[in-house]
């Protein structure tokens, strides 16, 4: 009986450890659009390496901007989001994260960083958990960024950055049943004073980036494209304001 016991709780354990292990390796592929956007064109050349760079080719930027994955999504899928931005002149990188999860690496900004001394005005930001981790890295490392962009997404309790004279802006959808517009408007208490909180009305959560519906979410009342529409040109007006 004891024998028996002991190979019902090592099957259990081992159960338990695969589990662990499944959930850890998968994550949200991109979509189709987002592949597509992974290859250089006349306005922006794509680097995938260490991490996914997305440079101007019109001009040599100043600015650049850090972005940290939501939680369990392929950094491929902001494909779209960067291209549109770097078109604007900004370098973008999209950081990988061990098994897709910001939070086992929030500092993988400081490296970035460091690879880039050309930039001379950072911003760091993310999705849902990863602009968390982003909230974390410009908590903990003071005056590495000047800018934090935060798309369905919202600091810690513990990581008041009133005072970091940080220019922040909040982006919320207004069916994002995730980070609903109510949680990311309770945390604004803990961002500066002038930080610029925008709701895109119909917007979700899935839709701050390329990888399909996400399980409960609501569904959004806008065009994925509409929505990207408004979080690029919202974080492209705080990108030129750092720039500045």
């Amino acid at each position: 009986m004891r024998k028996k016991l002991g190979w019902i709780v090592l099957i259990t354990l081992l159960l338990a450890v695969g589990s662990v292990i499944f959930w850890l390796a998968s994550a949200s592929a991109p979509m189709p659009e987002a592949v597509d956007l992974l290859k250089s064109s006349a306005l922006v050349q794509v680097e995938q390496g260490e991490w996914l760079v997305f440079r101007p080719t019109q001009t040599q930027p100043e600015t650049g901007f850090i972005f940290y994955p939501g939680a369990k999504v392929e950094p491929e899928a902001y494909a779209p989001f960067a291209q549109a931005i770097a078109e604007q002149g900004y370098l973008v990188v999209i950081t990988t994260m061990p098994f897709n999860l910001a939070v086992f690496s929030p500092g993988k900004a400081a490296e970035v960083i460091q690879a880039f001394p050309e930039i001379t005005a950072w911003a760091i930001g993310g999705h849902s958990l990863g602009g968390s981790i982003a909230c974390m890295f410009a908590f903990d490392n003071p005056g590495l960024a000047q800018g934090l962009v935060l798309w369905a997404s919202y600091p810690a309790s513990g990581q008041n950055l009133v005072d970091s004279g940080l220019k922040v802006v909040s982006i919320a959808g207004s069916r994002d049943s995730l980070s609903t517009p109510a949680k990311v408007k309770e945390s604004l208490a803990l961002l500066p004073a002038d930080t610029r909180y925008v709701e895109i009305e119909g917007g979700n959560h899935a839709q701050f980036g390329w990888y399909g519906a996400q399980a409960g979410d609501s569904t959004a009342e806008i065009s994925r494209e509409a929505q990207q529409d408004q979080v690029v040109n919202t974080t492209v007006d705080l990108l030129a304001l750092i720039g500045r």
